[in-house]
This record gives structure tokens, C-alpha cells and sequence, in this order.
């Protein structure tokens, strides 16, 4: 019998939005659902991550790889962690072929620079190939309130391509918890990836008792 093959990577960009948890939390969860994934964080998502959470990352890609392979007990293969000015990374080439990419938390600056296509790292590259070769970009912006600039560049975006993922949290399912406000937002990430997961009961499901 053949093998099946192999799974494509997803791209999960974090930059330094507030919401770090959004992002470990994807991440986490595309983990342990099997998924090959390239992270590519900036230097502010890692002072962020710092200030938000109890994880400390340490300074070079290849320590937080191994930091975080550790920490979420994944295969050592199935994660891979790319500096902001590794352009020889995969994601820099479209002929590099990914499943997906997802920039969560997505500061307006991102936004900005993706939807001008300025590319000055490897983040903002990732996230226009992604667009240029047709793959799913998914962009989890964390800001409030939106200016018409804002607006305009989310516009521009979504007439692009893009999927337009404001971290904004639904209350109908009586969320008791921060982690569970959270899981809201990773559930639709993962739901436009087309992952299936059990993060919370789905719109007229009885919710699980507490």
C-alpha cells in the first residue's frame, strides 16, 4: 500500500498584538492535531509572549524550536521556527508549497505592511505569497477601535484574498474563563482551515455540562 501523503505545512505568524494566547493556543492545537507547522515570530511577539504568559523563549530560532518542541511534546520534525531575515526559508518561496498561513495575533502594522505588499521580513513575505500563489490567508487582528486606515487596509485585503479573523469572542455559550474566550477564536481559525476539534459546543449544540 502506498503512503498517504505527506501534510502540507501551515504558516503561523505571530507578531507583538496584544493576545499571545491566541497565537500558543493555535499553535498548540495544530500540534497535537498532527499538522507539520513553520512559526515565524517577531522580535515583538516574543516580548509580548514574555509579558502575557509564563513562557520565557529564548533569543535565536533554533532554541525557541527546541523550547517549544519540548514544551508542547511534539515530534521534533513537526515544528520548525524561522528568524524575521531568513529569506532561505521555505516560506519566503511560493514554490515552497504550504497548506495555509495564519498571522494571529495580527497587529494594524502588519496589516498595513501585507496589504501594500512591503515584504521587509520573512513574516510579511510568508503572508504575500500566500496571497499571490491563491492559499488561504487567515489574519486575526487584535485591535480596537479601527480607524478608516485600518478599515481600508482590511478592505484591501479581504478584495485580495484574505480572511479578516478579529479576535472578537461570542458569549452564547457562557464562557467562564479567559482560555475559554480564547478557544472561541481558535475554534473559527481552525474551522476555516477545515481542522476539525472539540474546543466548544457548535451554535444550537447543548453545551457540555460544567
Amino acid at each position: 500500500m502506498p503512503e498517504p501523503p505527506a501534510l502540507r505545512p501551515i504558516i503561523l505568524g505571530m507578531t507583538g498584538a496584544s493576545g499571545a494566547d491566541y497565537g500558543l493556543r493555535l499553535l498548540q492545537c495544530l500540534l497535537t492535531a498532527g499538522w507539520p507547522v513553520q512559526l515565524l515570530l517577531s522580535k515583538a511577539a516574543q516580548i509580548v509572549i514574555h509579558m502575557e504568559t509564563d513562557l520565557h523563549l529564548p533569543g535565536r530560532p533554533r532554541d525557541i524550536q527546541r523550547v517549544l518542541t519540548e514544551h508542547y511534546r511534539c515530534d521534533p520534525d513537526q515544528l520548525r521556527v524561522y528568524g524575521q531575515d531568513e529569506w532561505t526559508a521555505p516560506p519566503a518561496s511560493g514554490s515552497a508549497l504550504a497548506q495555509a498561513m495564519v498571522v494571529c495575533p495580527c497587529t494594524t502594522g502588519a496589516l498595513a505592511a501585507i496589504a501594500n505588499g512591503n515584504s521587509d521580513n520573512l513574516l510579511e513575505r510568508a503572508a504575500d505569497v500566500s496571497l499571490k500563489e491563491g492559499r488561504k490567508l487567515i489574519l486575526a487582528l487584535r485591535e480596537t477601535p479601527l480607524s478608516v486606515i485600518h478599515l481600508e487596509n482590511m478592505l484591501r485585503l479581504a478584495r485580495a484574498g484574505a480572511v479578516i479573523l478579529p479576535t472578537n469572542p461570542g458569549f452564547y455559550y457562557r464562557p467562564t474563563t479567559a482560555m475559554e474566550l480564547v478557544d472561541f477564536i481558535v475554534a473559527r481559525i481552525l474551522d476555516q482551515l477545515d481542522i476539525s476539534h472539540m474546543l466548544l459546543p457548535r451554535w444550537g449544540e447543548s453545551p457540555e455540562p460544567r
